[in-house]
């Protein structure tokens, strides 16, 4: 729990400078049944688009009942859902483990406003 806090602050706090060098990917992984996978498809999915974080990392998804995400480089197999996993240029840059609303996830990477 402690490494996935520091990630998300430094998440937050380099998130500008990240974006204009790199080619930036939000990936959300699920798997079915996972309720907590519904309750951000539901509440926040839809306005990620026109956030601050959805404009600069478009969002892809990837379920773990397909196995582990394909054309990525992780830094360890994914095991929980939902899993959000930032990318920079397809290798991961950072791990949020747990179910984010907006807010959370816009204090945690200081993007979210919507």
């Amino acid at each position: 729990m402690f490494r996935t806090a520091l990630i998300a602050l430094s998440l937050g706090l380099t998130w500008p400078a990240a974006a204009a060098e790199a080619s930036l990917e939000l990936l959300f992984v699920d798997r079915a049944g996972c309720s907590w996978c519904a309750r951000f498809e539901k509440e926040v999915l839809p306005g990620y688009p026109l956030s601050d974080l959805g404009k600069t990392a478009l969002i892809r998804r990837a379920s773990l009942d397909s196995g582990q995400p394909k054309n990525v480089e992780l830094d360890e197999p994914i095991r929980f859902t939902p899993t959000f996993v930032l990318l920079r240029d397809s290798k991961e840059a950072g791990r949020i483990v747990g179910y984010m609303d907006k807010y959370l996830l816009g204090k945690n990477t200081g993007t979210y406003e919507h």
